[in-house]
């Protein structure tokens, strides 16, 4: 049974002008998340991956289309109610540690600076602050400064604070790439430790397929619209007191199944390496229908 949808993109199209030129950055795309889940956006720079993610927390509005998150509508609402919006309904973690930490406030002064609070339920706060420090196993370092800490502690101080106000949505742009390769597989453990535990949808932007190929779903954007989605057959029996974390990495490439999307218009995208393995490299393509598969092929000499 299908669970419900807490973000719908509807036909996104976004336009940036720069230097008096518009560049198309997102051009109609379509795509639907569940409440719960835990995906990665994966796509090469300038696929749109970070502008999508923009979009999706208020911080930018798009050109034309409509974006869904719950019961709000973005493309219509006002600055002040996206501000709004993103207080209450989105937890951010940024690539760089400068852009999530205040670097003149202890940790655990960073978690309470993002709280709403009065003078009088301060105790209760800094409780809760240390709670959610608790969660990210950085309960030991609350007194410290951020420029005290490494860069894997650094993020992870960043998701008790974007978890701070309790968001439904938690939206990482590239949270491992300033870090070394089993500080990112504890970071991302630990993500998929709080998606399954507090149940908060995730979604990650990366450029890292070894990262995407650790969780259930990867969307993958290409010239501003889902090309393709990969789909985990089965799920990870993940045990989260195991220090190591193993994700079964011998098996990655058997309990994966990699779709491509079919838009509204029912037009379909076929990327590069598929159109070189099929040695296809004309515009025109001869499509047939054969036991209810449908199968394409390469322009035949006869046509010509």
């Amino acid at each position: 049974m299908k669970n419900e949808v807490i973000v719908r993109c509807d036909n996104l199209v976004k336009i940036f002008e720069l230097d008096e030129q518009k560049v198309l950055a997102l051009q109609g795309l379509d795509l639907e998340i569940e409440k719960g889940e835990m995906v990665t956006i994966l796509g090469k720079s300038g696929s749109g991956k970070s502008t999508l993610l923009n979009i999706i927390g208020g911080l930018d509005t798009p050109t034309a289309g409509e974006i869904m998150v719950g019961n709000h509508n973005l493309s219509k609402m006002q600055k002040d109610e996206l501000e709004e919006f993103r207080k209450n309904t989105i937890g951010f973690v940024w690539q760089k540690n400068r852009e999530n930490l205040f670097s003149y406030m202890t940790v655990i002064e960073n978690v309470m600076a993002v709280m709403n609070y009065t003078a009088s339920d301060k105790n209760e706060i800094r409780e809760m602050a240390l709670r959610l420090l608790q969660d990210v196993g950085m309960e030991s370092q609350q007194n410290k400064f951020p420029s005290q800490l490494s860069g894997g502690e650094q993020q992870r101080v960043a998701i008790a604070v974007a978890l701070a106000n309790n968001p439904q949505i938690l939206l990482a742009d590239e949270p491992t790439s300033a870090v070394d390769s089993k500080t990112a597989h504890q970071i991302l453990k630990l993500l998929y430790k709080l998606n399954k535990e507090k149940g908060v949808t995730i979604i990650m932007v990366t450029h890292d397929t070894a990262l995407s190929d650790k969780v259930n779903r990867t969307i993958m954007i290409a010239d501003g619209k889902v090309s393709t989605e990969k789909l985990r057959i089965k799920d990870y029996d993940v045990n989260f007191s195991d220090a190591n974390f193993s994700y079964r990495d011998d098996i990655e490439k058997e309990v994966h199944e990699e779709y491509s999307i079919l838009d509204k218009a029912n037009r379909l995208k076929l990327d590069d390496e598929m159109l070189r393995q099929a040695g296809i490299d004309t515009n025109k393509v001869k499509v047939t229908i054969v036991d209810e598969k449908i199968i394409i092929e390469k322009e035949s000499l006869e046509a010509k």
